[in-house]
């Protein structure tokens, strides 16, 4: 396969989440080394991540009493 920029980008990504093999890793090591473009990428990458992971999701009180209310109509009488 002849590397793309896509292609580099997508390993990366990978690279990131820890998805490659100890040979990939030496690969993608060495063009982050020689690629400005591809580091800033990563960079990119690794800042964008810890953003997500921090990322909570809190369902409004709204959805929650409509939740609850379908339970109450819908649950099976013992």
């Amino acid at each position: 396969m002849i590397p793309t920029f896509t292609t580099q980008l997508n390993d990366v990504v990978r690279y990131v989440y820890n998805e490659t093999s100890k040979k990939e890793n030496a690969i993608i090591e060495e063009s982050l080394a020689r690629d400005v473009n591809l580091l800033d990428f990563y960079l990119d990458s690794l800042n964008i991540k810890a953003e997500m992971e921090n990322i909570k999701m809190i369902p409004s009180e709204q959805s929650v009493s409509k939740i609850l209310a379908y339970s109450r109509k819908t649950s099976p009488v013992l």
